[in-house]
């Protein structure tokens, strides 16, 4: 039996997924973790709901509200959302592409660990004196006089997890770029790795000036820089600038994905080509295009003058008009199709209506004027919740169906599926309309209570009600997880309208993806071999020959661990500012980044060649995987 196909124990098949370099065992990784940070930001956000039930509540306190909702922000976009999206990404890309893995898989590795790190440090902060608690957008006004530490581990925390984004999105471009199979050009690509491509792009820009933002915060926090502090020559509002200029773009990293996996859904059960290809892959690039010129518009109110609120309002309408054509083109692409309404196309079909009331009130806010009045209330949160909930959100649960065969070789439930979308769907909208409302009554954003008598009673009572009930439709979908393990395996092309490349492959995956190079030979390459009655599914351009993968390695871990022990003695140095500075601070730091430095070094002077698969051995492979006689 070949090496690569022995079963092995508990303890090897961690270490193999700790050293791992697959873009596929690395998808799911993402997934897991994505999934944690997702359950946990969810319950954070339950209990401000619960203290938000009725007047002068006093569930929880002041204090632990703002570490609440500074954590819950932080937490979905960043930790949640971003490595969810990054899961589909790693998985699909690779495969849509013909290629057998990411360009680098090295660092595809070393990305997914230091989020993963930076992640867990910025969650210590719950037990190591107090959770960050400026808000996710970390206002200078208020972080600078934070007490305690909990602003330091948010700062440590995204600079290391943000490392990990930056790696992965440069990863991304030249995978995309570089690693197509023949006949797969640009406009052959399919949807989804057109908005990796461009998700990875707005990484590539926007990342670094949170970086900068983030390390004159710490230079602020922990050596009296001074930067943003107004009493002493700094500007508070350069703060805002750096961050918006990453946080407007960082919505677009999430979204343009979400976008692609409907992009791949809609088509699939309306069982035609979707409408408008080309027009959807040039809205995709002028969105990302168009995300760097709007950042101001969440800054109308800091003083900033009419002429600059004028350009950042026409900027912030003209971007509706890509994402609008992308909606119409959706609906084309269901008109006239022969739909099939599965759980995945009921939360393609529940998304358009969601996304486009997001969208308008945030076309609504395009106007400076207007702006003014909504500007940090309940209005303003009921927006961004219907943007990220109903565009990102309903994308990772409608994927999770969709694409489930694809990551674990089984299909989930589709009558428990469709039971959890009306649950979570309804709960939602429950959740989040009835905060227009509220915000347009005047309630504040990030008050952790309030007076009986204002109206916003029985509006707060709904809004938790809602809530509550998509917490319950998260656990049916995690139910509907589990009890997968024990369905039967689905085998290709389950669904039996695939229409990509991803769906040609046999399952299980080989680690090697494809044991010859496909051959594209136009848009929805799977279908049109499907259609010319090609039961491989696919044609090659190569003949069977050796395979060259690269070798597992335990140094991304390593680097990453080491920058995660460095953040602790940068967390309590004596060279800082601190009150409580520690002496044991400063070995702590050097160890660190003797350890990451190391390591890198160790990987700079090793030769690692990775290694071959020959014919011989493919052969065997296949043969343990789908037996004698065929692939399922």
């Amino acid at each position: 039996m070949s090496s690569h196909t022995q079963k092995k124990s508990f303890g090897a098949s961690v270490w193999d997924y700790i050293t791992t370099v697959d873009h596929k065992k690395l998808a799911v990784m993402y997934l897991l973790a994505g999934t944690l940070f997702f359950a946990i930001a969810g319950f954070e956000a339950l209990l401000m709901r619960i203290q938000l039930m009725k007047p002068n509540n006093d569930f929880i306190s002041a204090g632990f509200f703002n570490e609440l909702l500074t954590m819950h922000g932080t937490t979905m976009l960043f930790l949640a959302a971003t490595p969810l999206l990054f899961a589909f990404m790693n998985m699909l890309v690779p495969l849509q592409i013909g290629a057998r893995d990411v360009a680098f898989p090295f660092l595809n590795s070393l990305g997914f660990w230091l989020f993963f790190l930076g992640a867990v440090f910025l969650h210590l902060s719950f037990f190591m004196g107090g959770a960050p608690d400026a808000g996710w957008t970390s206002y200078a006004s208020l972080s600078l006089y934070s007490p305690g530490h909990g602003i330091d581990f948010y700062v440590l925390g995204l600079q290391i997890s943000g490392f990990g984004t930056l790696i992965s999105g440069l990863n991304f471009i030249v995978t995309i770029i570089t690693m197509r199979a023949p006949g797969m050009t640009f406009m052959r690509m399919p949807l989804f790795t057109w908005t990796a491509l461009v998700s990875s792009a707005l990484i590539l820009f926007a990342f670094p000036p949170l970086t900068v933002g983030l390390v004159l915060m710490l230079f602020d926090r922990m050596f009296g820089g001074n930067f943003f502090d107004h009493t002493m020559g700094g500007n508070t509002v350069i703060w805002e600038h750096l961050f918006w200029i990453f946080g407007h773009p960082e919505v677009y990293i999430l979204v343009l994905p979400a976008f692609g996996l409907f992009s791949e859904i809609i088509p699939t059960f309306s069982r035609k080509r979707l409408f408008g290809y080309s027009s959807m892959v040039f809205a995709t690039i002028l969105i990302g295009f168009l995300g760097f010129m709007v950042w101001a518009h969440h800054m109308f109110t800091t003083g900033l003058g009419p002429t600059a609120n004028a350009i950042f309002a026409v900027a912030t309408m003209a971007i509706a008009v890509p994402t609008g054509m992308k909606v119409f083109n959706w609906i084309l692409t269901i008109w006239g199709g022969s739909i099939k309404v599965t759980t995945p196309m009921l939360y393609a079909l529940g998304f358009i209506p969601s996304f486009v009331a997001g969208g308008v009130t945030g076309v609504m806010q395009a106007s400076a004027p207007l702006d003014y009045q909504l500007h940090d209330s309940y209005f303003i949160v009921a927006h961004f919740h219907y943007v990220i909930v109903g565009g990102i959100v309903t994308a990772l649960f409608g994927s999770a169906h969709f694409y489930w065969p694809i990551f674990f070789n089984r299909m989930l439930d589709e009558k428990l599926g469709k039971w959890t979308f009306w649950v979570f769907f309804i709960g939602f909208h429950l959740t989040f309309f009835v905060q227009h409302f509220l915000g347009l009554m005047g309630m504040p954003r990030r008050v952790f209570t309030y007076m009986e008598g204002q109206g916003w009673d029985q509006f707060n009572y709904i809004s938790t009600v809602g809530a509550a009930m998509m917490g319950v439709g998260v656990v049916m979908m995690v139910i509907n997880c589990l009890l997968s393990i024990k369905r039967p395996p689905a085998g290709r092309d389950p669904w039996g309208d695939g229409r990509t490349l991803e769906w040609a492959i046999p399952q299980p995956i080989p680690f090697y993806n494809f044991r010859q190079t496909p051959l594209v030979r136009g848009l929805d390459p799977y279908w049109i071999e499907k259609q010319e009655g090609n039961k491989e599914g696919m044609i090659y351009a190569e003949p069977l020959g050796d395979i060259h993968m690269p070798n597992n390695s335990a140094l991304p871990f390593v680097i990453s661990l080491g920058l995660f022990i460095a953040a602790f003695g940068a967390l309590y140095s004596p060279l800082g500012v601190a009150e409580d500075s520690r002496t044991w601070a400063i070995p702590v730091l050097i160890i660190g980044l003797l350890i990451t430095f190391g390591a890198m070094i160790v990987r700079s002077v090793k030769d690692d060649h990775g290694f071959h698969l020959h014919k011989e051995e493919i052969l065997e492979i296949e043969e343990q995987l789908y037996g004698k006689g065929g692939k399922k």
